[in-house]
């Protein structure tokens, strides 16, 4: 390997090692040093891998949203932040609440592995297992995020600190909504409750417009790196009422129009 290249590699490993521990403690600290700062997007998604190799942790869900001019947005989940209609969910909070995005996972009953020949949008859908109902956790290994460029949120996963996965949509004859029209929603309210407080209504819009666009982008933009995605990994592609804070230690109900809802309860996460 040329000099460069193992200069360079050395500074991927250094800057994902830093945002690795700030990752596994739930500490923040200030930019990464120039000598490790991602320039461009390619050395932010090499940093991305980067953490993903030196956890060791399995990738069970990807955030993702659709591209825009000079961005792209991706980021892994790891297996020990996702968690599966849990009553509970401990998170990272240097504050008395937890901050998550009531978004639709898709879940993947089979693999898409990387191929030379593109998926088309019906591959993509037949390979959906199911559908769920998600809250994104956000969380930010910066104390001054503000300050940091986007190419450094890339590197550090895009807010994410992991994922609450909540019922799987079902037809229901009821409310004449069924799962592959979910899939579709556009628009949907979000009500956010807890006994005690105000609750937090939105008219919520997906920012992509349909849901599993972004799911489709990611598809071919992991695919022509050489990756592809697996049997069983959750894709979150959008919030559909921002980023709101909720209370730690109550009981959360999230209600997503006529899908359903969820129901947990965020505790305080502490260091090993």
């Amino acid at each position: 390997m040329p000099p460069f290249q193992s200069d360079q590699q050395q500074r991927f490993s250094e800057a994902a090692a830093i945002l690795l521990q700030r990752r596994r403690n739930g500490s923040k600290g200030e930019r990464l040093p120039e000598s490790c700062r991602p320039q461009n997007l390619d050395q932010a998604l090499a940093i991305q891998t980067e953490v993903s190799a030196q956890s060791g942790d399995k990738i069970a869900a990807w955030k993702c949203g659709m591209p825009g001019a000079n961005t792209v947005v991706l980021a892994p989940i790891y297996a020990n932040t996702v968690f599966q209609e849990a009553d509970t969910c401990p998170v990272w909070s240097d504050q008395q609440c937890a901050r998550i995005e009531p978004e639709l996972a898709f879940i993947l009953g089979r693999d898409l592995p990387a191929r030379a020949e593109s998926y088309t949008v019906a591959e993509i859908d037949a390979a959906i297992r199911e559908t769920r109902l998600a809250l994104e956790l956000i969380g930010t290994r910066y104390s001054y995020p503000d300050a940091a460029t986007f190419a450094e949120h890339l590197a550090d996963g895009l807010f994410n600190q992991g994922l609450c996965l909540g019922p799987v949509i079902h037809t229901d004859i009821h409310t004449d909504i069924h799962t592959d029209d979910a899939a579709n929603l556009q628009t949907m309210p979000i009500k956010i409750s807890c006994a005690g407080h105000t609750p937090q209504e939105f008219s919520g819009v997906h920012p992509a417009g349909n849901p599993r666009a972004p799911l489709y982008w990611l598809v071919e933009f992991l695919r022509n790196r050489g990756q592809g995605l697996q049997a069983g990994q959750a894709i979150i592609t959008g919030s559909y009422a921002g980023s709101p804070d909720v209370p730690l230690h109550e009981d959360i109900s999230v209600s997503f129009g006529l899908l359903g809802e969820l129901h947990v309860r965020f505790i305080s996460k502490t260091s090993a």
